[in-house]
């Protein structure tokens, strides 16, 4: 805050002025894609407005939900460093949070923070159009999906 009481973006200085470029890696994922094995469904992944957040529209057996990925960012405060997310589940009232990586082929999703014992972990066809892999919990159990690329977003 400035003496003159301004807590504008333009005087506080946190605010980026664009996207943090590591959300582009997230750009592979853009489309509707099928999921199938251990759970069925389909999700849906589009750009927000601006570029700062992913929207994925989620219908996985039976239930439907809303997840909001980007950088969180508190008020006055710098982004996080990790891509962070916020699930909203329609039928049960939910919100869980989770951590996102891509690295090379791989993508990691770590339930709540980085390094939690309950992550999804996939690997990208060659062509990008279908992603294999599996969520882990702690103590065992979990399930397997072959994601399947229906349409470019």
């Amino acid at each position: 805050m400035t003496d003159d009481g301004d807590t504008s973006e333009e005087h506080t200085g946190q605010r980026s002025a664009s996207p943090n470029p590591d959300l582009e890696s997230l750009s592979r994922l853009i489309g509707t894609w099928r999921v199938s094995g251990e759970a069925e469904g389909t999700v849906t992944y589009e750009w927000a407005p601006g570029g700062y957040f992913l929207f994925q529209h989620v219908e996985l057996g039976g239930s439907k939900g809303l997840e909001i990925i980007g950088h969180e960012q508190k008020y006055g405060e710098l982004p996080s460093a990790d891509i962070r997310s916020r699930y909203y589940g329609f039928a049960e009232g939910e919100t869980l949070d989770y951590t996102y990586e891509i690295a090379g082929d791989t993508l990691t999703i770590w339930s709540g923070e980085r390094g939690s014992p309950a992550y999804y972990e996939g690997t990208f066809s060659a062509d990008g159009n279908t992603l294999t892999g599996g969520w882990h919990y702690p103590g065992g159990g979990g399930y397997t999906t072959v994601t399947t690329r229906a349409s470019d977003g």
